[in-house]
């Protein structure tokens, strides 16, 4: 039973997994599970290249950042565990719990986030009534948004990135994986609103 499942490890849901992970020393985290579905095939990020995103060297490639991305998450925060080579099927609820269908595995947790792209081949079931056309993105192209207000679909269920609604924009989807993390950060300090914060020691 994990505390926290992401499902996708692109630019929203490994900003999520990487801020959740910073807050390991918070006496309200420290106990915290959290783990992170990183399949990556349908990833915007692996044709992607990078030249107006801040903090970013010019030149820089989606591919590569999906990768640095997990070795950055194992590297400084191991405790978040990482879940490879499996694909999301279903998301159903089990009494206050999600159970999360893989093509290997089924997962419990009491917290979900679905960080995956906004393509029409989305297929997990479970979810099927929240899609809608995706409301910032051009008819033709056929996208979707699981809909939700501020990134809650229901309770305990969330959704970060171009699937809950935004543009596909690296920054943007980053943001909305790191609103999510401290969404459910300030859930769990009781509701006092949350951030974590690195600082260089003098």
């Amino acid at each position: 039973m994990y505390d926290v499942l992401i499902i996708g490890g692109g630019a929203a849901g490994m900003s999520c997994a990487l801020v959740l992970g910073s807050a390991k020393n918070k006496a309200f985290a420290k106990d915290k599970t959290v783990s992170i579905i990183t399949h990556q095939k349908s990833s915007h990020l692996q044709t992607a290249l990078f030249n107006n995103v801040l903090g970013l060297v010019p030149g820089t490639t989606g591919a590569s950042i999906l990768e640095s991305g997990k070795q950055q998450l194992a590297e400084l925060y191991p405790h978040v565990n990482q879940i490879e080579k499996e694909k999301v099927l279903e998301v159903s609820k089990v009494d206050n719990t999600f159970e999360v269908r893989t093509n290997k595995n089924t997962y419990e947790s009491k917290i979900v986030v679905i960080a995956v792209g906004y393509t029409n081949l989305m297929r997990i079931k479970g979810v099927e009534k929240y899609i809608e056309p995706h409301p910032r993105a051009q008819i033709e192209k056929d996208r979707i948004w699981l809909k939700n207000i501020d990134h809650l679909i229901e309770e305990n269920l969330y959704v970060a990135g171009t699937l809950a609604g935004w543009r596909s924009q690296f920054s943007i989807a980053s943001g909305s994986g790191a609103h999510v993390a401290t969404d459910i950060l300030t859930l769990w300090n009781d509701g006092k609103h949350t951030k974590v914060h690195d600082k260089i020691s003098e």
